[in-house]
């Protein structure tokens, strides 16, 4: 990857973390008028209609074999239905703070399947280091020892739903990624048949009508629209170019996002112990990001590019 390709994927880091940051923000507030089964559901048709949008504007067309939407409805039911019912669900009885830092065992899961599959033999030391920094660093900033919900079922949803993540961005990247088809459709594929996994939940307790507020609704809509669709197109794109576990190392940066954004928009204070986390992090991060350029997706034919190359940007051309 050259400077122009690594500068743009840093970009496309920079605005996942961003955005991906506020989604327990969202949940937290679409939860004051909706159950988490119809929160899951919201989430993932909005999102789907984004993408699919999308798609008709810049001219892509979903993928059409059997075979790849197979796989399609595996990474839906990993990546999108089970874990968003899990943050819902976790997040009724879990503090924020708790959650950020369960979230943030997402890496530490891809790092770990990772070796088990082995895509990730040639793992090297500071990469390593990288990645186990950047989860101090979560630790310090969130210090959830001084939070409640720690030991709930809550908190064993929250570390479920980061490790279905992690076990889907592998299955993505083995299987989807670098077969041929362009990731704006993939993403938009995957949000549908989540919408299609999502619906049998709403038997357990989210068929009683409501009459959500303003707030809960925005809430909705952003976490659909852009912690959802956009985010989940991003997420996509990042796979592609540089892996798994790349994807998944994005979650550290999410509490950096979360805190930077409480201190410049709402005036909230930042400690010492904060700040350091937030450096930490920062380092760590940089570390996991210091060992290659774009990895040739598992199974890809000769010739075939994996990375941005091949896909158009989210806006047509």
């Amino acid at each position: 990857m050259n400077v122009f390709g690594r500068a743009q994927a840093s970009v496309r880091i920079g605005v996942l973390a961003l955005l991906w940051g506020s989604t327990f923000l969202w949940i937290k507030l679409a939860l004051e008028g909706l159950s988490p089964a119809q929160v899951t559901l919201g989430r993932c048709a909005l999102g789907a209609l984004v993408l699919l949008v999308a798609c008709a504007w810049a001219r892509r067309h979903l993928p059409r074999d059997r075979r790849t939407w197979g796989h399609i409805v595996v990474a839906a039911f990993f990546c999108n239905a089970l874990p968003f019912a899990l943050f819902s669900i976790g997040e009724q009885t879990v503090d924020s703070g708790v959650a950020g830092v369960l979230n943030a065992t997402t890496p530490l899961w891809s790092l770990l399947i990772g070796v088990l599959i082995g895509t990730e033999r040639t793992l090297r030391a500071l990469r390593l280091c990288g990645l186990l920094l950047g989860f101090a660093g979560t630790l310090l900033i969130f210090a959830p020892w001084q939070r409640n919900g720690l030991m709930s079922w809550g908190a064993l949803a929250v570390i479920a739903a980061a490790a279905s993540y992690a076990v889907a961005f592998a299955y993505m990247g083995r299987k989807l990624v670098g077969k041929g088809h362009a990731t704006l459709p993939l993403a938009a594929a995957q949000l549908l048949a989540a919408t299609g996994l999502s619906m049998p939940a709403l038997t357990a307790g989210g068929l009683e009508p409501v009459r959500p507020g303003a707030e809960v609704l925005v809430a909705v809509v952003a976490l659909g629209v852009l912690s959802t669709g956009v985010t989940f197109y991003l997420t996509y794109r990042v796979i592609a170019d540089e892996g798994a576990t790349d994807a998944a190392t994005v979650g550290y940066l999410l509490p950096v996002v979360s805190v930077a954004l409480g201190a410049i928009v709402l005036g909230e204070d930042v400690g010492p112990r904060v700040v350091a986390g937030m450096v930490i992090v920062l380092a760590g991060v940089g570390m996991t990001r210091r060992h290659k350029g774009a990895p040739t997706a598992p199974d890809a034919p000769p010739g075939h590019v994996t990375g941005a190359e091949s896909v158009p940007p989210l806006s047509p051309r």
